[in-house]
């Protein structure tokens, strides 16, 4: 039995799943805090984690838990914080993921000594604002790595020790609501026309949710996952955090830990009617191709992804064997499957989209893959700069290296 399932009450997570359904619904917070208060005084982050999990399977959707969980998590606060758990006093992964948001509070707490100097009624007071602001917040985007890094090594992990992973799905959606906030006042910002009633609105709701995320990694999150992960994971973890950067903090010295990678001896060749490749050919040739692959099996798990320097959007090996429906935050998991569930029914063999991200003008194509008896063997997606490629005009028939 996991340390997970010993620790959580089966009775306190009734009860928390009671008062948070009650604060849903927009009953008394006073008296649900009088009714509940036992098990409210004694909850643990794995209490949380089991409540959480019960909601979603309720079919309650993440975008409704996520307009109550600020309100829970105030009302849960003081036990939450009186938890008593061995914070990691090693420098790994979880070690520098609390470190980085030490620093984002500090920068957090710069822009609020701007804020509290500024006086709304000077219209020359909100330029000079802005551009004060506009530096400080662009500088915050680099903040994005921390989730990513998350969302792709420490998610995973979870996923394959925790019975009660669906929490992540709303922490994940709750990353994507501060990117967009930070784009809109980034937006805002650079606009010589936006109004400071405007302004002040997002930068208090980027505020609400920054703040509020450290609050949920470091009271629910993080504790829960120190006390069910071997040690032995973290470190696998910690060395995987390489594969990123260290916002806001000094990057530490790489761990020597030993990293099994597969080896091919010579015989080990891809043979084909077109030709024949060995292993050191076949890594050679997708570290060269022009675009980003991600294979998912007919079971739905990621078996291999691309990992080149410049790969469009990043990819972890702790994904290796996930259900690529935990991939993806819950807001586009209904398209993923849609379209997993026509590939197998054979009704399609593609889907096509394009976006801009960040400048970039992106093609990102699924397609089904099956073999040569036209049975389904799962997808592969290809993501693509075609940037430059839309510039192209005439054409170009010599070679211009001089």
């Amino acid at each position: 039995m996991s340390k997970e399932k010993k620790s959580y009450s089966k009775k306190r997570v009734n009860d928390l799943l009671a008062f948070s359904l009650g604060m849903i619904n927009g009953e008394n917070g006073s008296e649900l805090l009088k009714k509940y208060k036992s098990s409210i005084e004694s909850l643990t982050p794995h209490d949380m984690l089991a409540m959480e999990e019960e909601q979603i399977r309720m079919g309650i959707p993440p975008a409704q838990i996520k307009k109550s969980i600020g309100k829970v998590i105030n009302s849960f606060y003081k036990s939450l914080s009186s938890y008593n758990w061995d914070m990691p006093e090693d420098k790994g992964f979880l070690y520098y993921l609390m470190e980085e948001n030490r620093e984002l509070e500090r920068r957090l707490a710069e822009v609020k000594a701007i804020l509290k100097k500024f006086d709304p009624e000077s219209e020359t007071s909100l330029d000079i604002l802005k551009r004060k602001l506009t530096p400080m917040f662009a500088e915050l985007l680099k903040f994005d790595t921390h989730y990513v890094k998350k969302e792709n090594i420490l998610f995973p992990y979870l996923e394959r020790f925790w019975d009660n992973y669906l929490p992540l799905k709303v922490m994940w959606s709750l990353h994507d609501d501060l990117r967009k906030s930070l784009r809109e006042i980034l937006k805002l910002l650079q606009d010589r026309w936006s109004q400071w009633v405007d302004l002040n609105r997002e930068i208090g709701s980027y505020f609400f949710l920054a703040y509020g995320m450290i609050i949920k990694e470091e009271l629910i999150i993080f504790p829960a996952a120190w006390e069910t992960v071997e040690q032995k994971y973290w470190d696998e973890m910690h060395v995987k955090s390489f594969e990123f950067s260290f916002p806001f903090i000094e990057k530490p010295e790489r761990p020597e830990i030993l990293i099994k990678h597969k080896s091919w001896d010579s015989g080990n060749i891809f043979v084909t009617d077109t030709g024949v490749l060995n292993h050191e050919q076949l890594e050679a040739i997708f570290a060269r191709l022009p675009l980003d692959i991600t294979v998912v099996d007919e079971t739905d798990k990621v078996v291999y992804f691309t990992h080149s320097s410049d790969r469009i959007f990043p990819r972890s090996s702790a994904i290796i064997g996930r259900q690529v429906q935990n991939c993806h935050p819950p807001e586009s998991v209904q398209i993923v499957e849609k379209i997993i569930d026509s590939f197998k029914k054979g009704e399609k063999d593609k889907a096509v989209f394009w976006l801009n991200v960040k400048g970039k003008r992106l093609l990102i194509q699924y397609f089904a893959m099956r073999n040569s008896s036209g049975e389904y063997k799962g997808v592969l997606e290809t993501t693509e700069d075609i940037t430059e490629i839309q510039t192209l005009e005439g054409e170009k028939r010599l070679l211009d290296w001089d």
